[in-house]
């Protein structure tokens, strides 16, 4: 399996999407808003997620947290970045 695939089968179970399934989420679709439409909450919980299975730490940093979190391909480049490390 993908990095990409395990990254949204983690966000359909943490967010608990149950309409949703992997081949439903596009890539390089922003995940907030206009996306697949996820808010701040959801994206607490994702980071959460995130942290616990890949252990990794997330930035302090908003912003730069919004870029890594953009997409599944942002994300999934910015868990391959926080491996090398």
């Amino acid at each position: 399996m993908t990095l990409e695939n395990e990254i949204k089968e983690l966000i359909i179970k943490a967010l608990e999407l149950e309409d949703i399934k992997v081949s439903d989420i596009d890539d390089d679709a922003p995940l907030f808003n206009d996306g697949l439409g996820l808010d701040s909450i959801d994206a607490l919980e994702l980071g959460m997620a995130i942290k616990k299975k890949f252990n990794i730490t997330l930035e302090s940093d908003k912003e730069e947290n919004s870029k890594h979190f953009y997409s599944v391909k942002t994300i999934a480049n910015f868990i391959r970045s926080k491996q090398i490390d």
